[in-house]
């Protein structure tokens, strides 16, 4: 029969050389930056958003139009070190899905968590357009909700694709989409299962600022609607991020300027981003993605990450396209 000793002892040392161990490998992180890309592989349209102490992000598979048939998900607890969580949505779970799935949009409700997604590159009369998936994990498996598109006709211009979703301060949900140069607000059911007319009766209303293409993202500081969207082509060096400020979530939006675009020092084709703020603190981060100066093949993009910082006015400063990336961040 063992002694008391003797079967204590080696499982005290192995818990403290675990405690150690997990000590030191939280300090060689805080002291490690992120390199851009992030990860690896050919990734687009990146949505980042924060799931109690992880990151997360959700971007575009960047390939020709047919193999875009999933989503793949990164997550970190530190911004340096990503987990892949592989095909968490494909087309198999969605059946009127067929290719061309692109920029997700994502948000946690009531214990779900909800997967906003474009495809098929949908035109006049065909089926495609936005859908809306939910799971009971950050990382799926995802089902589709509606078994239907969202939106699928063309409405006021705008192609049914670069959904976002954006909570008011009131907890009205808005969806925010379009491609073509334009881009449609509408109301989303709180189910999201549909839409919520406007007093007027009508569904979708549009509120493309100068020069808009696609891409919009929004956030909210200091009480004030900042509307950001990419513009050019997204396959060419001319690709780049604008924003407005506006006291209206419905605009006007005035174009005030660049925040993101190429550095032929860097990167060509830098766009189509979201944005994350450290909840609790004016630490913001925007993940976007990029083309490296030694690729020409349009689908060869990259998903980066920068600190986003602001002037006194409220105004954003012009973000500085980097290798190093950003420093490690733990989370609460």
């Amino acid at each position: 029969m063992k002694s008391f000793h003797s079967f204590r002892i080696p499982s005290v040392i192995s818990a403290l050389s675990a405690v150690i161990l997990t000590a030191c490998t939280f300090l060689a992180s805080s002291q490690t930056k992120a390199e851009n890309p992030i990860f690896p592989g050919w990734y687009a349209d990146p949505e980042v958003i924060i799931y109690g102490d992880t990151y997360w992000i959700y971007p575009t598979y960047s390939a020709p139009f047919n193999d875009q048939t999933f989503f793949d998900a990164f997550s970190s607890k530190d911004l340096v070190n990503w987990t892949k969580h592989e095909k968490i949505l494909t087309t198999k779970e969605v059946t009127w899905a067929r290719r061309a799935m692109w920029a997700p949009s994502v948000l946690q409700k009531d214990g779900k968590y909800y997967f906003f997604f474009g495809a098929n590159d949908v035109h006049e009369g065909e089926i495609g357009g936005i859908g809306v998936a939910v799971a009971d994990k950050p990382e799926g498996p995802y089902r589709d909700l509606l078994g239907k598109p969202l939106v699928n006709d063309i409405v006021n211009g705008a192609q049914p694709i670069d959904q976002y979703v954006f909570k008011d301060d009131d907890g009205q949900y808005y969806l925010i989409y379009g491609g073509w140069r334009h881009c449609n607000i509408a109301k989303l059911k709180d189910d999201f299962t549909g839409f919520i007319p406007f007093e007027d009766g009508t569904i979708f209303k549009e509120i493309t600022p100068k020069n808009y293409v696609e891409g919009p993202c929004v956030f909210k500081k200091n009480g004030k609607y900042y509307f950001m969207w990419s513009e050019g082509g997204w396959t060419g060096p001319n690709y780049c991020v604008a924003y407005a400020i506006s006291d209206s979530l419905f605009g006007p939006h005035e174009r005030i300027g660049k925040i993101i675009e190429s550095d032929l020092n860097v990167a060509r084709g830098s766009g189509h981003h979201s944005v994350m703020n450290i909840p609790g603190t004016d630490e913001w981060y925007v993940v976007y993605h990029r083309r490296p100066l030694t690729e020409t093949h349009g689908n060869h993009r990259c998903t980066c990450i920068e600190k986003m910082e602001f002037n006194p006015d409220g105004t954003i400063k012009p973000v500085k396209l980097t290798f190093e990336g950003v420093p490690a961040r733990t989370l609460p």
